[in-house]
């Protein structure tokens, strides 16, 4: 029996500055058991490890998949890029799912990622991998291909959702939170998802990381899957379950804590959103440093984004100013 084992997190959500983008991977499970999701950093262990740690120990050309947090490096750091390793794990799967990405412009493509047409997020593609070699990325993917085909777990899809300041603001305007920002984004991923596997008669489990304090989502399930019933299984502050009603397979849909820590598609996810993510605000501090070449680059958090405001002053008048903040 197949599962499809879905994982969707969201990189950008608390920053001033740039998008926020929701990322979904999609992985196929052909020797599923049919009980509890399975431990995938285990039957993968061949080509895949969970810390970058675990990684230098081994020194197998692995595959570290975790958390992107863990995976981003500081922009303090002198002898390395700061995306070296969350640029080698997403570059290396895509590759095993036979995509390849030679430059930004074709990983947003491959991703769905659509930046905003903005200025600062235009300009020319910047060649991939930033870090590293062609050589060193090729042998990462050739060492997790052979562990997924042993395995016989295949990549099925990697996207991302991107929502850009404009309508971000929109919507906090219009509903008052900005976890509608982040729900409308899962709600296009759920909706991608039921379009492939609702009347596939696959079992599929979908897993997100928890959005803020809400415990209940039955009413965002169905308010997102017109004609699907979410019916409770478990709800509790740490994790809620509920079965998909309507679809022709065993459907569930689980919001829990530090998803990503547990469920190896949602640092997937976590990956791509942070990855796109990390680009797009490279793409937007190269244009304005063209246009002020002492402008120190900002990540877009509230801080440091409050000092890049001031600092940028002389190049970002009132009117870009309102395109480009952020408001929640």
């Amino acid at each position: 029996m197949a599962l499809i084992y879905c994982g969707i997190d969201e990189a950008g959500y608390g920053p001033m500055l740039g998008p926020l983008c929701v990322g979904l991977t999609t992985l196929r499970v052909d020797n599923w058991s049919g009980e509890h999701v399975p431990d995938l950093w285990k039957e993968l262990s061949a080509g895949v490890c969970r810390s970058l740690a675990e990684q230098r120990a081994d020194k197998k050309s692995r595959v570290v998949i975790a958390d992107s947090k863990k995976l981003k490096l500081s922009n303090q750091l002198k002898t390395k890029h700061p995306l070296t390793h969350l640029e080698r794990t997403g570059l290396a799967i895509l590759r095993a799912a036979g995509v390849t990405a030679p430059d930004d412009d074709h990983l947003f493509a491959a991703l769905g990622a659509k930046l905003p047409d903005e200025a600062w997020y235009r300009g020319e593609p910047v060649k991939l991998p930033l870090a590293g070699t062609e050589a060193e990325l090729a042998i990462a993917s050739n060492v997790l291909l052979a562990s997924l085909s042993s395995a016989r777990v295949s990549v099925e899809e990697a996207a991302v959702g991107v929502v850009c300041e404009k309508r971000f603001n929109q919507i906090v305007k219009a509903t008052g939170t900005k976890s509608e920002a982040t729900i409308s984004i899962i709600g296009d991923h759920l909706r991608r998802i039921a379009s492939r596997w609702k009347d596939s008669g696959e079992d599929v489990r979908i897993v997100c990381d928890r959005l803020g304090a809400r415990k209940t989502y039955a009413n965002v399930i169905e308010r997102e899957l017109k004609g699907t019933k979410a019916t409770p299984l478990y709800e509790s502050p740490e994790r809620s379950i509920y079965r998909l009603e309507g679809w022709s397979c065993d459907a569930r849909i689980m919001f829990e804590t530090e998803s990503e820590q547990a469920h190896l598609p949602v640092a997937c996810a976590s990956i791509y959103a942070k990855l796109t993510r990390e680009l797009a605000m490279a793409r937007f501090n190269r244009y304005f440093r063209e246009r002020l070449p002492e402008l120190k680059p900002t990540a877009g958090y509230y801080a440091d984004a409050r000092r890049w405001l001031t600092d940028a002053e002389s190049v970002v008048d009132q009117q870009t100013r309102r395109r480009l903040v952020r408001i929640g």
